[in-house]
């Protein structure tokens, strides 16, 4: 990825998350962010997903693709929806916290893909590298590129991503969908 983060700047922005976390998670009011303090790269707009585990297992991930809050704030409110709005999970609760690991990606503008069959879309995505995001008409669904690791097979990651979309799963074969990629900066506490 171009363009990438600092290590002073990925720890700022874990750092901003950790916090907004207990805080959201505990009841507490968010302390407001000092947008003055921040390095110029954290107050431009971007788009992340915050990924929450606990014991190596999922425990909340909501984000967004395209960029539309400055970075630092796209971090906080991301934080929080991934600890008390994945719909997937109950909200975090405070005993949970210390156990709890944030990890956050920082994701590039997504490219629209031209493809010309099925077999040319599987030959353009890069395994590891590419997140892929599956579009029709209304409907849509992404797999971040740490997904490749569970799921390494291109057709069975296209599968998995048309049942994410709620769509069967080899619509991908059979109809031409808007697929976009992206690369992502990850890290994580």
């Amino acid at each position: 990825m171009d363009d990438e983060l600092s290590i002073e700047e990925c720890s700022l922005l874990l750092r901003i998350a950790r916090q907004s976390l207990e805080q959201a998670v505990n009841g507490e009011p968010l302390e407001p962010l000092d947008f003055e303090e921040l390095p110029s790269r954290l107050r431009e707009q971007g788009a992340t997903f915050v990924t929450l585990t606990r014991s190596g297992s999922l425990r909340g991930c909501i984000g967004t693709l395209e960029p539309y809050l400055p970075l630092a704030e796209d971090v906080r409110e991301h934080t929080i929806a991934a600890a008390l709005r994945d719909y997937r999970f109950q909200p975090l609760n405070p005993e949970e916290l210390s156990d709890v690991k944030i990890e956050i990606s920082r994701l590039t503008l997504p490219q629209e893909l031209d493809y010309s069959s099925p077999e040319d879309l599987l030959k353009q995505l890069h395994p590891d590298i590419d997140g892929v995001i599956l579009t029709d008409g209304s409907q849509r669904a992404t797999f971040l590129p740490q997904v490749w690791s569970k799921i390494p097979r291109k057709q069975l990651f296209m599968e998995h991503l048309c049942q994410k979309m709620g769509v069967p799963t080899d619509m991908w074969r059979s109809k031409e969908l808007q697929v976009f990629t992206y690369q992502v900066q990850e890290f994580h506490e």
